[in-house]
């Protein structure tokens, strides 16, 4: 089976920090669907705080994969702008 890539794997786990806490504050509690702008940005505070505590590893794979294709793409510039012998 196919690894996914850490992108991916990281943008979905903090679409769904954001994405939960908005679905429990919009169901249990009636004043927030009066206030969808504040249930929105307590949802984006609580889905901020979830992903600094639990998704530092998916970060930093995601970080160290983008450094690495941006160096791989690098070296592939400077090999093109080389003269040919």
């Amino acid at each position: 089976m196919k690894k996914l890539p850490p992108l991916l794997i990281y943008t979905v786990l903090r679409l769904l920090a954001f994405l939960v806490p908005l679905a429990i504050l919009w169901l249990f509690f009636p004043i927030f669907r009066e206030f969808w702008w504040l249930a929105a940005l307590f949802a984006a505070l609580i889905g901020m705080s979830l992903s600094l505590l639990f998704l530092r590893s998916p970060l930093s794979q995601t970080s160290r994969r983008i450094y690495e294709r941006r160096q791989n793409r690098n070296v592939d510039e400077d090999a093109e702008d080389e003269p040919e012998a």
